[in-house]
């Protein structure tokens, strides 16, 4: 009898699945319609186009050379632009998702269709996450094609590379913004709240490594741990190995990671992104069972 019932279960459960599939996709197609037509992705696409070309121009004549920089030349200036505007493209985009339908009223609407409260989260999740990656695409695309077109195709592995773990950061903020836009309750406070913390990630704790290191006397492994606590180091120390560059440049701690963990630091990295992807997602479907949606 307890087989036959397990079995009556799971045939109901497994005739849900296409449904709820087919609803998460349909709130995934809308988040990513409305987000393509928001002000924020055209804001931000440009701010990445425009200013990617400035910063190859620059290195172009930093190196004593004419024109734009091959890719190459490029890298470095780019993954300092990526760690400014795509931490604030996902957590201001996390942010203002869940606040917004509840403060318009949507949210106890879109809560009524067959759809859970998780699945709900992880159609926004999807939806924005697409609109990001296509921002991000068109913003470094369009200076890939620029120096392509002025300088060959050299390099180009490199600028993919960048693209990619810059899509992993812009995932791992969202999830973050997504946690914090769960939590407020005005999309005022939730854009806010976003943008101190974008502050405290980009300055704050580069600040406070340096002073703790001088003020505690860290020593090297602690110093690169906790740096794999900041989601926008790990991405700066990613991209720097992805591109065949010497992480000397980040000084002791950079010469430790290489010289102790060689070849694996690509998996640690990647672990310690991930963990920014997954466990504020977690954190805020959790918390969203438990909230009411007003």
């Amino acid at each position: 009898m307890s087989t036959l019932i397990s079995s009556t279960a799971r045939d109901r459960i497994i005739a849900r699945l296409p449904s709820r599939v087919t609803s998460t996709a349909l709130l995934a197609r809308r988040e990513l319609r409305e987000a393509i037509r928001s002000r924020w992705f055209v804001l931000y696409a440009f701010a990445l186009a425009i200013l990617g070309l400035g910063i190859a121009w620059v290195s172009s004549a930093a190196a004593g050379g004419a024109g734009l920089a091959g890719f190459g030349r490029t890298t470095a200036g780019l993954i300092n632009l990526v760690l400014l505007i795509v931490p604030l493209m996902g957590l201001t985009a996390g942010a203002g998702s869940i606040a917004s339908d509840r403060e318009r009223g949507m949210l106890p609407y879109l809560l009524a269709q067959p759809i859970a409260r998780a699945e709900l989260l992880l159609a926004k999740f999807i939806g924005i996450g697409g609109a990001l990656f296509a921002c991000i695409c068109l913003g470094l695309g369009a200076s890939a094609a620029v120096l392509s077109l002025r300088g060959g195709a050299a390099g180009a592995s490199g600028l993919l590379w960048l693209a990619m773990l810059s899509l992993f950061l812009a995932l791992a903020m969202l999830s973050l913004g997504l946690l914090i836009s769960v939590l407020a309750r005005r999309v005022s406070v939730a854009i806010g709240t976003a943008v101190f913390v974008w502050l405290v990630l980009v300055f704050v704790t580069d600040l406070g490594l340096m002073a703790g290191t001088v003020a505690l006397q860290l020593r090297i492994e602690e110093l690169f741990a906790l740096s794999l606590f900041n989601p926008l180091q790990v991405f700066k120390m990613w991209s720097l190995h992805a591109v065949d560059t010497s992480l000397d440049v980040l000084g002791p701690a950079g010469l430790y990671a290489t010289e102790e963990f060689g070849r694996r630091l690509g998996a640690i990295f990647a672990g310690a992104l991930a963990g920014w992807v997954i466990i504020p997602l977690a954190v805020a479907a959790l918390t969203f069972r438990r909230r009411s949606v007003v």
